[in-house]
């Protein structure tokens, strides 16, 4: 979950499996505790029904865990303010080894977690050239570049399209965020 609308969703579902919900922070519901048993089969497939899915164990919760970090530093400015890189915030934040969030994310994702934050990070530069509001050494700056040159290689690498092209085509193309692979 990453936006108001998808926790007034969970919220409602849980509501209507006749759960009392305490609170529905990112990624987390909050509910008071039951007399009778949880039916996590009728809270999965609410879930799912939905486009989420319910966390079974530790890794996955980790792993969502660094998404809404990730996201939270793309999507809200963030990086060019990071005194650090990505990596040691992650694991500072996170109170975890860097290569155990590493092997955790590429063993549920089967993708590289520096892969995801570029992805991320492209993703974004897709949303800012579209709104056609900040220039190309802006939109560097804004994700954490240390050059445009920099961004333009890694757009280029996976686009397969120049940043200045790409924002004359209007950017037809963008991807949901949670769905980048």
């Amino acid at each position: 979950m990453v936006c108001p609308r998808c926790i007034k969703v969970v919220r409602d579902e849980m509501e209507n499996l006749g759960l009392r919900v305490i609170g529905v922070e990112l990624g987390r519901t909050i509910i008071e505790e039951q007399d009778g048993k949880i039916d996590e089969n009728a809270i999965e497939a609410a879930l799912v029904r939905n486009g989420f899915e319910l966390l079974h164990n530790k890794r996955e919760e980790l792993v969502e865990q660094v998404k809404l970090k990730v996201i939270d530093l793309v999507y809200n400015d963030k990086l060019p303010h990071l005194k650090t890189t990505v990596s040691t915030y992650l694991a500072k934040t996170l109170s975890k080894d860097y290569s155990t969030i590493s092997t955790a994310f590429k063993i549920s994702e089967a993708m590289d977690l520096n892969r995801y934050v570029v992805l991320q990070k492209i993703e974004r530069a897709k949303e800012l050239l579209a709104y056609k509001e900040l220039s190309l050494s802006e939109i560097a700056i804004r994700l954490g570049y240390r050059s445009l040159q920099h961004l333009s290689n890694q757009f280029k690498e996976v686009t397969g399209t120049t940043l200045n092209k790409y924002k004359r085509q209007g950017g037809a193309d963008r991807q949901s965020i949670d769905n980048l692979y």
